[in-house]
């Protein structure tokens, strides 16, 4: 295959990295030419490219096939040794042992064996077993070091890395599966069935001629090969057609054809095709495995998924969830479900979402699906008791009045947060402060809450301690909030009165604001917002009280925190009834004006 760089200037073709220019392939060798035109100071570079194939590197040995590195595949008829890499140079042989299982014409990869020339054997065995020169070697998740191989073992498999010949060398066994890969392309020092698949015959090492006799057992009626041929498929759908471009499914689906029409589906078998491929896909770094850590490969209501680990499932089927338990943060909330719990029980998860369809879960990449809602959001139901504010919602399915007939079961999931109900607070404020905040703290909510007094409706002008504050002039009083959520609370201002020591309980009393109405008898008074929002005012017009001196005026006010949710917050005040009240002015005085907010 020819490749034209194009022009390219000659200072820069040492900054070209040409195994990057084809992602796909490997190439065994490159011949590059430079072509004496030059077009304004370029030259032209042509390359051609010797390219060793899509697979390049990968050799897959699965049950009883084998998938080279050039992509070919072939299968193993017998229960002999075979050598799947042999490198003349240095005498490295890399073995591998096939045997019966329930068939006696069906023969699967059953061990590995390296064979170094200048150190000890390893051997590569069922159940994640390893022996270094016939000696049994426990191998943890940490890389031991025997003869300068790295041996390690993971829960999927054993992996034995070693140097051969300038090329690094990675083989992975997981009793069932070998993959082989090298870091450079195979050439020509190299020989066996990695190699050249096709090669069956002169791969086969001395051994009892016993092994290569050949059986035909009768057919197993049970199988149908058209259904088992449609599961072999699924490597070209979703999520493994990502990979289709860079590994070519074809010699994995034609293996499991091959292979699940002979021999039933069982032990995990058609998983194992799956797996080596999503495997080889791993390699080229475009695909990760179908299944997470907490899953593997399995049978769930008769076809191939991910079925969750026992270990990792017990702490929810235990108590029979299906996944942890609530979150709650403020006014949010989250619930997490075991996407494998889901698929072993029947659910599919795109069916399922909160109260409000639109509010659906996400799926991560370790398959846990994830509700997340507000107090304001997704249909959420907020309730209250004597002492509790509760945020409630569910996972339900999907209910479309369009589809005849339903092949899902019916979920409800309900899940809740509650908080602490908000108490009321005291605090004081004065007048001669144009602007008084304080952070109040009550169970789950924090928030401040501000009391400015002004001279005009708007708001505008602000009152400070020069500001001059006649008898008889009207002042307006705001009340404010933040950190409450305006959806969920509002702010009712109950009562107000005045008096003229410090304490709210002190004589005389007056009164601004009786159940959260103006004091009808005084004309003056006017409540604004009351119940609607986290803020609200009123207004009044300043006095003070007869026949004390200094004549100071403290204010009190009784608020309290309403939860809105089905719930009207505003006070129903009657207008009438209002008449003047019998108060001394004096004009010129300031007043002294302090807020109590309590319980």
């Amino acid at each position: 295959q020819i490749y034209n760089i194009g022009q390219i200037h000659l200072d820069q073709i040492k900054y070209i990295r040409l195994d990057k220019l084809i992602k796909s392939y490997i190439y065994k060798s490159i011949f590059c030419f430079l072509l004496p035109t030059k077009i304004f100071w370029f030259e032209t570079l042509l390359c051609v490219f010797i390219f060793a194939g899509v697979h390049g590197n990968l050799c897959t040995v699965t049950g009883p096939s084998i998938i080279d590195v050039k992509g070919s595949l072939n299968f193993v008829s017998d229960r002999c040794e075979y050598s799947l890499l042999h490198d003349q140079s240095t005498g490295f042989s890399l073995k591998a042992n096939f045997l019966d299982r329930r068939r006696r014409d069906v023969s699967f990869v059953d061990s590995l064996t390296l064979d170094f020339s200048d150190s000890d054997d390893i051997q590569l065995l069922q159940g994640h077993r390893v022996m270094v020169a016939g000696s049994p070697v426990t191998l943890t998740s940490s890389v031991q070091t025997s003869g300068g191989v790295d041996l390690s073992k993971d829960q999927t498999g054993v992996t034995a890395s070693f140097s051969v010949n300038g090329s690094s060398v990675s083989v992975f066994f997981d009793g069932t599966t070998a993959q082989i890969y090298m870091d450079l392309p195979v050439n020509h020092t190299y020989e066996g069935l990695c190699v050249d698949s096709s090669v069956v015959s002169s791969s086969r090492l001395p051994s009892n001629h016993s092994c290569q006799q050949t059986y035909q057992d009768p057919a197993d009626d049970t199988i149908n090969c058209p259904a088992v041929s449609q599961k072999c498929d699924v490597l070209k759908s979703a999520p493994f057609s990502s990979c289709n471009l860079d590994v070519d499914p074809e010699p994995y689906i034609i293996a499991c054809h091959e292979t699940l029409c002979k021999y039933p589906d069982v032990d995990g078998l058609r998983c194992q095709f799956l797996e080596a491929y999503a495997k080889a896909c791993e390699k080229t770094q475009t695909f990760s495995e179908q299944h997470s850590d907490h899953e593997f490969c399995g049978d769930i209501h008769g076809n191939t998924d991910c079925r969750c680990r026992a270990i990792n499932a017990h702490q929810y089927t235990e108590q029979n969830r299906l996944g942890g338990p609530t979150v709650c943060q403020g006014n949010n909330a989250s619930l997490t479900l075991v996407g494998c719990l889901l698929k072993e029980n029947g659910i599919d998860y795109t069916h399922l979402h909160l109260n409000d369809q639109t509010c659906t879960g996400v799926m991560d990449d370790s398959h846990m699906l994830k509700f997340s809602f507000s107090s304001d959001s997704c249909g959420t139901e907020v309730k209250t008791n004597n002492s509790q504010v509760i945020f409630s919602n569910a996972v339900v399915t999907r209910n479309s009045s369009s589809e005849v007939i339903t092949r899902q079961d019916k979920v409800f999931i309900e899940f809740s947060c509650s908080h602490p109900k908000p108490e009321l607070q005291n605090v004081a404020f004065n007048i001669l402060d144009n602007s008084v905040e304080i952070v109040l703290q009550s169970g789950e909510w924090t928030y401040s809450l501000t009391m400015k007094a002004y001279s005009d409706a708007a708001h505008t002008q602000l009152l400070d301690p020069k500001s001059d504050v006649r008898l008889n002039q009207k002042i307006w009083i705001v009340l404010e909030t933040e950190g409450l959520d305006k959806d969920v609370v509002s702010v009712v201002t109950d009562s107000c009165w005045a008096t003229s020591g410090n304490s709210s309980s002190s004589t005389p009393r007056y009164d601004l604001i009786r159940d959260g109405c103006a004091n009808a008898q005084d004309g003056t008074v006017s409540v604004m917002g009351n119940g609607e929002g986290t803020s609200n005012s009123f207004s009044f017009n300043m006095f003070e009280f007869s026949g004390k001196e200094p004549s100071e005026v403290y204010l009190h006010c009784h608020l309290q925190l309403c939860v809105k949710k089905n719930t009207n917050c505003v006070p129903g005040c009657s207008a009438g009834g209002r008449r003047r009240r019998s108060l001394r002015y004096r004009r010129g005085a300031p007043a002294l004006i302090s807020m109590v907010w309590t319980p």
